[in-house]
């Protein structure tokens, strides 16, 4: 985890000027635009979703936009609670146990190490963001279109979840986080790679490198005591929805980004509710979101 830190250390000296809240770094630029033609050409354009895709053809838009707008005011303010899974859950996830000579020979493979025990944990924990952040339910929920930078800027945010919560653990959350972000990292290789980049990936996966740690740095800012109230939502604006990296929401997307930014305290307050060894086990999950999934309106033909 040291050579995770030192990386986030020199992101924060280095980026320190542009990626504070309410700048947007050359890096974000650039991969703002890039993503409209390298990547996204396979998959569409990135951002948020236009406001005239919100409204459909056999509905007012004004009326549509106000009842998303009040809903989506509506969600994500209850009190906070520990994510641990119940212990009869079935989405529970217990240690491999093994007996007679395939245990002994496990043994000897450092199978029951430490490192590799936490490897295992970590995956598991990984499994639980890709769950929440390639479920349909996120992204209609906050109107987003499913795009290769929409996915990777809501894979972002749920690592810096993670690794906030981490950080509460010492010594033993720092050497779990680099297992966490090593997964990461691979995962997100592979998602590059079928998104169509085959050429200039070692080249992508430093400029989305250094768009992680610059994110990590905005919103760990934005959770400071003396933080202003809005700066999360600005961040995860300029992360998140924007689609150039500019500073301010548009009206359309007012709304939806609150509503993440009320998610996202939410989650990192429940976060520090669950206990380490749910965390450390990845016997937790993220608030499900499937019951906040927008139903469209039903218009009836009056005469």
């Amino acid at each position: 985890m040291a050579r995770f830190l030192a990386r986030w250390g020199r992101a924060a000296s280095q980026l320190a000027t542009d990626l504070r809240v309410g700048g947007a770094s050359p890096v974000a630029r650039r991969f703002h635009r890039n993503c409209s033609t390298a990547i996204t050409a396979t998959g569409g354009p990135g951002g948020a979703a236009p406001a005239a895709a919100i409204a459909t053809s056999s509905s007012p838009p004004n009326r549509l936009f106000n009842e998303q707008e009040v809903r989506l005011n509506s969600l994500f303010w209850s009190r906070p609670c520990s994510l641990s899974l119940p212990p009869n859950s079935p989405l529970r996830v217990a240690e491999p146990s093994f007996e007679g000579i395939k245990h002994i020979i496990l043994k000897l493979m450092l199978f029951y190490s430490k490192r590799s025990e936490s490897i295992r944990r970590a995956k598991i924990v990984y499994r639980r963001i890709t769950s929440q952040v390639d479920k349909s339910a996120i992204y209609d929920v906050f109107h987003l279109e499913k795009t290769f930078k929409t996915t990777f800027s809501l894979l972002v945010l749920h690592m810096w979840l993670i690794l906030h919560r981490l950080k509460e653990e010492g010594k033993d959350g720092t050497e779990f986080g680099q297992f966490l972000y090593e997964i990461y990292n691979h995962d997100l290789e592979l998602r590059v790679f079928k998104a169509g980049v085959n050429l200039l990936l070692t080249k992508w996966m430093k400029n989305l490198e250094k768009i992680f740690y610059g994110n990590l740095i905005a919103y760990d800012a934005a959770m400071v005591p003396d933080a202003k109230l809005d700066d999360l939502a600005t961040s995860i604006w300029r992360n998140v929805f924007s689609g150039d990296g500019s500073r301010t929401s548009n009206d359309a997307a007012a709304a939806p980004v609150q509503a993440m930014a009320r998610y996202a305290r939410r989650e990192s307050t429940c976060l520090l509710l669950t206990d380490k060894e749910a965390i450390f086990t990845g016997n937790f999950m993220f608030t499900s979101l499937e019951n906040h999934q927008h139903k469209p309106v039903k218009m009836t033909n009056q005469s």
